[in-house]
């Protein structure tokens, strides 16, 4: 089996989905990004100068690790230098919700600032 289970995939979506609301989507998008076991969620924002292109930045918030052997999601933070680290006040999860709540209270402001 590859990649992590589509009902939590979906999961992780529909929170990104409805982290914005909808009159903001001209200015701030959330989005998950699948990448083999991992899925990032992404603050997109719109350029802010034309000279740089239509393209929007994304800035990477959190990332959620499955692991099949375990069938569990861990959470991770990333640095300053873009480097990723475990996230350890809150251990590993066979639900992604438990992992997304932490996102979204956010206690140590490491996500959403």
């Amino acid at each position: 089996m590859s990649g992590p289970p589509p009902i939590d995939v979906a999961a992780i979506r529909a929170y990104c989905d409805g982290r914005v609301p909808a009159q903001f989507l001209d200015q701030l998008r959330v989005d998950a990004v699948v990448d083999g076991n991992a899925v990032t969620i992404v603050e997109r924002r719109p350029p802010w100068r034309e000279d740089f292109g239509p393209e929007w930045t994304a800035g990477p918030v959190a990332r959620l690790r499955y692991t099949h052997k375990t069938a569990t999601w861990s959470l991770f933070w990333r640095d300053r230098n873009q480097q990723w680290h475990r996230y350890t006040r809150l251990g590993s999860s066979a639900r992604v919700n438990v992992l997304l709540d932490e996102i979204e209270a956010d206690p140590t402001a490491i996500f959403w600032g």
